[in-house]
């Protein structure tokens, strides 16, 4: 008897040591491709290497979202859903579904790189929290696709110039802005954006320089204005299912590995986004893109100020009152921990 409970014990043992030793297989939904050199040149080659970044026995199946077909703006429901465990959320597109995102990046918040780290580590425990509670989904990390500026069909000198046009925006806080100017915001996926130009569907658009050049936007504009409106945030989100299937070991490696990869995009944006605007003007060194020859309008002292204004008068009542409609607590979480930061 005693044997055979030792025999079984054993079996027991050797049963969960092999179960323990399974290799762990993630489903990994990404940038689309149409966005630049991130995704090419980080994103991908990371997750393609997963295993050898992170120390973990894992296979990756990674897939870009436009080469998937599903909408980047359904990115968190496709995680909710379970169909990838890992998702490359798009701030700005998954913004509709939860708000709470929204407040990493309103207009006005995030002039520079600096700026975007300290508000972006200050406020993503509170994302993390609502997306765990609403979309069963844990946030990774946070990185920036660089500072947003004002790509036009039209000719245009300055915001104001904005006036009775439509302009391609990324979320509700980017529409109220461009609202102040007498312009229309047009919700549209990256993919529709350059198509939308030449048609004139829409007159302008906002994207980063490197995503623009990517994406060919200065094929079928003319004109670049350089005031930076946000600096994009993205990120990395699990099913919490997944989550928790993982061993203890294996979440620490994949966070860490996950630390690494935007820690270097964080670098990488704020060097692709001089190299772009060299390459949108045809200024040298371009290094990156393509060469095109948009005119880079100088940034005026009233556009500027239009932007730091837009912070307290547009974007953060605009987006509280829709964040506390599904988070209650969201305008106190963000005055407790950015708000602070800044002294509102």
């Amino acid at each position: 008897m005693i044997r055979t409970m030792i025999a079984a014990a054993v079996g027991i043992a050797f049963a969960a040591g092999a179960a323990g030793a399974e290799t762990v297989s993630l489903r990994v939904l990404g940038q689309p491709v149409g966005s630049g050199l991130i995704q090419q040149q980080k994103e991908q080659p990371f997750f393609e290497a997963f295993a050898e970044r992170s120390g973990m026995d894992v296979n990756i199946e990674y897939l870009p979202v436009d080469v998937s077909g599903i909408p980047d703006t359904d990115g968190i429901r496709v995680l909710r859903s379970g169909l990838f465990d890992v998702v490359s959320v798009r701030g700005p597109q998954i913004s509709r579904d939860e708000p709470t995102i929204l407040g990493l990046d309103l207009v006005g918040l995030n002039p520079d790189f600096a700026s975007g780290k300290a508000h972006v580590a200050a406020f993503m425990p509170t994302v993390d929290k609502a997306m765990q509670k609403r979309f069963n989904a844990k946030l990774l990390g946070i990185w920036p696709a660089g500072p947003q500026v004002i790509f036009c069909k039209p000719e245009v000198s300055e915001l104001a110039d904005l006036e009775g046009l439509k302009v391609r925006v990324g979320d509700q806080s980017a529409a109220a802005f461009v609202g102040k100017f007498g312009a229309t915001g047009v919700p549209l996926p990256f993919g529709e954006v350059q198509q939308s130009l030449a048609r004139g569907v829409v007159d302008c658009a906002i994207t980063g320089p490197a995503s623009a050049n990517s994406g060919g936007w200065p094929e079928v504009t003319t004109t670049v204005l350089p005031v930076a409106l946000q600096l994009a945030t993205n990120g990395y989100a699990i099913n919490l299912d997944s989550w928790n299937a993982l061993s203890v070991e294996n979440q620490e490696k994949l966070q860490a590995a996950i630390d690494t990869l935007t820690d270097e995009i964080w670098a990488y944006s704020e060097e692709l986004y001089v190299d772009a605007m060299n390459c949108n003007t045809g200024a040298e060194p371009c290094t990156h893109g393509t060469s095109y020859s948009l005119n880079a309008v100088e940034v005026s002292d009233k556009d500027l100020a239009a932007v730091r204004e837009a912070l307290v008068e547009t974007s953060l009542p605009g987006w509280a009152a829709q964040c506390n409609k599904v988070n209650p607590s969201c305008e106190a979480d963000w005055m407790a921990t950015v708000g602070a930061e800044l002294g509102l």
